[in-house]
């Protein structure tokens, strides 16, 4: 053995002694088919580094929407577990009879930062939180903090950013920009967590590239042309790639433009029920405004990635790379809400058209756009519907996982979930062992299998089920369910309930059983906790 091998054997050996630092990061409201490495048009060399040298999930599952995956990543449990099957109140939000939908995360539940802390490490969390103001991060087991605690809110304000305990520093910006500032405050974090020789775990929470839809001007204007050509190509565009890249099976169809399920605000636009128009049918000024839009949200993401970059640099400076599990997901699929023109404004249908000057100020401070469901619908490619929903295209999301120490290059199409990530990484940090609905995943992420059960899922109203190749989802608590088979069809173009009345049945009764044990029944929809946006 030469001495470079013997070396390197060493490092490695020592390594794996050793605790490793984790850093899970989370994005908001991100497509399945957004990333570079997930088959997407938009720059993110770095997460596309991790992924080509670490391990790709393609049937990874969040729980559809902000707060109820937030709290599933955090507990282990399924969300209504924990309160938390709606979106989280304001502050003063009184209780709700029902269990599973209350305005904050149950007090009492264990939550991993609470386990990891317990098992010595120093535990960090930058950007959103959304799991109730009455109980911070602080409050919930981290012993660092700074980002927003309330679910979405301008790029451009720092006001809005918080840091606790509130008597720590807080990081000075000449030109804020959140993710940036997180970044910045997750680098200081890490820092400080060295400096105690403590193993530290970091929840890397970005806002990014959730709406309102804010990047640097000069990152908006070189994605503008991208996206002039519009979302059917672009959806063409990236299912090619997903199929050479060998994510998704060749024969699965290709589904045709989602439909918009009726909610309040499209109702009053005239788009409820309706499927996104061909791109090719809208004036030339309707699609410049929606290129612009999609624009913004792609900087947005690359600016993510840039950022990523930045604390994959100081981890490689500092020899801490190797022994560090670097786990990256998105809450929920790509969000349509509410038309296939998007808003502009924090509340209502309104969906402006900007012409001219007032085109170049999309993205900027003072602005407050979504960019809609026909390009929602495009980057949840090949997906069918969006965030809320139990359809693919809500509830998939990409997943990458990179540690050198441990993983080989990868990809595998078993599945897991979001409930998942608690055991998980409690198992690989030497935590003491937590009751939680979801498995550990380590022999998966390593090219192995595990032994696991159905998968679940209710959030206003719509519901799913997986068990092997069998998928059961309805649209809406009075939808009827579909059923299909996964295997064959994961893009959900073959309802087979009718073929299949027996499967249909056994999975309802399962479902309903389910629901009963995890309060998830009664469900009642309520515009407070129904709609609000996350």
């Amino acid at each position: 053995m030469t001495r470079r091998a013997f070396l390197a054997s060493v490092t490695a050996t020592a390594a794996q002694s050793r605790k490793p630092n984790l850093l899970l990061i989370l994005a908001d409201d991100l497509g399945y088919s957004d990333l570079g490495c997930f088959g997407g048009e938009i720059k993110t060399p770095h997460l596309d580094a991790l992924a080509d040298a670490g391990v790709r999930l393609t049937r990874f599952y969040n729980y559809t929407r902000c707060c109820p995956s937030r709290a599933a990543l955090l507990t282990g449990l399924y969300p209504h577990r924990v309160g938390v099957g709606a979106m989280i109140g304001g502050p003063n939000a009184p209780a709700r009879p029902e269990a599973g939908y209350q305005p904050r995360m149950a007090a009492d539940c264990l939550t991993l930062p609470q386990s990891l802390k317990r098992a010595g490490y120093k535990t960090l969390m930058c950007g959103k939180w959304h799991l109730g103001a009455n109980l911070t991060p602080i409050d919930r087991g981290f012993d660092e903090f700074y980002g927003m605690i309330h679910g979405f809110d301008s790029f451009w304000k720092e006001k809005v950013y918080t840091r606790l305990p509130k008597n720590r520093p807080v990081r000075a910006s000449k030109n804020f920009y959140a993710t940036d500032a997180i970044t910045d405050h997750a680098l200081d974090f890490i820092a400080e967590a060295r400096g105690e020789a403590k193993p530290w775990f970091l929840y890397l929470a970005y806002n990014a590239p959730h709406f309102p839809l804010h990047a640097p001007k000069e990152m908006i204007d070189a994605y503008a042309p991208v996206y002039e050509k519009g979302w059917d190509a672009i959806r063409a565009e990236r299912l090619r790639r997903l199929r050479a890249m060998k994510l998704i099976d060749a024969r699965w169809e290709e589904t045709p433009r989602s439909s918009i399920p009726p909610n309040r605000f499209n109702g009053e636009t005239g788009w409820a029920g309706k499927d996104n128009p061909a791109w090719d049918s809208l004036p030339e000024d309707r699609r410049k405004d929606l290129a612009r839009r999609m624009a913004t949200f792609a900087a947005m993401v690359e600016r993510m990635d840039t950022n990523i970059g930045r604390i994959v640099g100081d981890l490689k400076q500092r020899g801490e790379l190797e022994n560090t599990l670097i786990v990256f997901l998105s809450d929920n699929g790509a969000c349509a809400e509410w038309d296939p023109f998007g808003f502009d404004g924090s509340s209502g249908p309104n969906n402006k058209l900007h012409k001219g000057a007032e085109l170049n100020q999309i993205g900027q401070p003072g602005t407050y756009h979504s960019y809609g469901s026909g390009w929602a619908n495009a980057c949840n490619t090949p997906w069918r519907l969006y965030k809320h929903y139990g359809h693919e295209g809500g509830i998939t999301t990409p997943f990458i996982a990179h540690w050198p120490a441990r993983l080989k290059r990868l990809i595998s199409h078993r599945p897991a979930h979001i409930i998942d990530l608690m055991p998980t990484l409690a198992a690989i940090a030497g935590a003491a062992p937590v009751a939680s609905d979801g498995v550990d995943i380590l022999p998966v992420l390593q090219g192995r299998t595990v032994k696991r059960g159905p998968l679940y899922w209710e959030h206003e109203g719509n519901r799913a089920m997986r068990d092997g190749r069998w998928k059961l989802v309805a649209l809406g608590p009075a939808g009827a369910w579909e059923l299909y088979d996964l295997e064959k069809d994961r893009t959900e173009m073959h309802n087979l309930a009718a073929k299949h009345p027996e499967i249909v049945a056994r999975m309802a009764r399962q479902w309903e059983e389910w629901a009963r044990k995890t309060n998830v029944l009664p469900w009642i929809w309520t515009p407070q906790y129904g709609n609000s946006s996350g």
